[in-house]
């Protein structure tokens, strides 16, 4: 419920300062809200802190598979407006952990759970996920897995 009462005071700041640009990804960010509030996870009218984040994450990851394509079409401007959200947006994630930090708790995680080979990856991603959930992106998280379990 933080989150919502931060984006709209953020929104109104960026009315009056008539910035569209961070309005757009505010405005984003608030639509995201209000769909999560109508929800399955909801049901007392506040969003749990693990589904905010989980959302931020998804818009975030958006942004930035939206601005590749445009790229690769050759829409320089579209790509720079979503990049633009994307780190916007990314203000309101907590700070993310280094791969080093990363690492060390992927090192520990694989010992609790006892996994060997890269077979073992699902044994390990799952609790990785929930533990750095909002610190790291599931992408680097399997990433660092594969090659702790490869090596």
């Amino acid at each position: 419920m933080e989150l919502e009462k931060l984006i709209n005071n953020d929104i109104k700041q960026a009315m009056l300062a008539k910035d569209k640009e961070t309005l757009e990804a505010l405005r984003a960010i608030k639509a995201a809200l209000l769909l999560e509030k109508t929800g399955k996870d909801v049901s007392s009218g506040e969003i749990p802190e693990t589904v905010e984040l989980k959302m931020l994450q998804k818009l975030v990851k958006q942004r930035r598979e939206s601005a590749q394509i445009y790229v690769t079409q050759g829409r320089q401007d579209l790509a720079d407006q979503e990049l633009f959200q994307a780190k916007i947006i990314e203000k309101y994630l907590p700070a993310q952990m280094s791969e080093e930090d990363i690492k060390a708790i992927i090192v520990d995680i694989i010992a609790r759970v006892g996994a060997k080979e890269p077979k073992d990856l699902g044994k390990v991603m799952g609790p990785a996920s929930k533990e750095l959930a909002g610190k790291a992106d599931n992408k680097t998280i399997s990433a660092i897995i594969k090659t702790l379990l490869e090596g």
